[in-house]
């Protein structure tokens, strides 16, 4: 996911600079734009923030679900 906002910004960051340079820094069209980014930039930051971090166990199972460690019992 966060792959995937990271290219979305990078695409609203070169449109911005495109429309700044076509309209000027100080046209309303340029700010929106900017704004876009900076609205996209504060969407990936939120994402990282309340993505819950794997412990390295979890990380361990996920690549090997076969382990011994990585055994679910069921009550």
């Amino acid at each position: 996911m966060s792959n995937n906002i990271d290219t979305k910004i990078e695409q609203e960051r070169e449109q911005a600079r495109a429309v700044c340079d076509l309209e000027g820094a100080n046209s309303a069209d340029c700010a929106a734009a900017w704004d876009v980014v900076e609205e996209l930039q504060a969407e990936a930051s939120h994402q990282q923030q309340s993505a819950p971090k794997k412990t390295s166990l979890e990380v361990h199972c996920d690549i090997n679900p076969d382990a011994p460690e990585c055994r679910v019992y069921e009550d």
